[in-house]
């Protein structure tokens, strides 16, 4: 079973077991305006909590993805070179931007629940 997870940055964590899918809101992607361009790590890339994880380009303005957990980099979805718009069209599907093993599963316990997120953004 997936849990979905919420950080201040407007980032999302889907985990599945001790592997965890990262991306950006729709709140965020809203933000960015269109994205024209996204920097990933590399598979095997060890990231810590609070690390840049990737670089996000648009129209408006340039941002990054900080990994809020540390791990190890298991995927990349390498489809976002090609078609960064993914992210404003899919944020929370097929805009996900990095799979991580995590060090420490239990840290994604002090992440937002979805209500929480909800009350931040309104």
């Amino acid at each position: 079973m997936s849990k979905l997870k919420f950080t201040e940055d407007h980032e999302w964590l889907r985990a599945e077991d001790d592997v965890v899918t990262v991306g950006i809101t729709d709140y965020a992607q809203n933000a960015l305006g269109d994205i024209v361009f996204v920097q990933l790590p590399a598979v095997g890339d060890s990231i810590a909590a609070g690390d840049e994880a990737a670089v996000i380009e648009s129209v408006k303005a340039a941002g990054e993805l900080k990994m809020p957990l540390a791990g190890t980099v298991v995927a990349v979805n390498e489809a976002l070179a090609d078609a960064p718009a993914t992210i404003n069209e899919d944020p929370m599907g097929a805009g996900w931007f990095i799979r991580i093993r995590l060090d420490d599963a239990s840290a994604l316990d002090g992440l937002l629940e979805q209500a929480d997120y909800d009350k931040l953004i309104a």
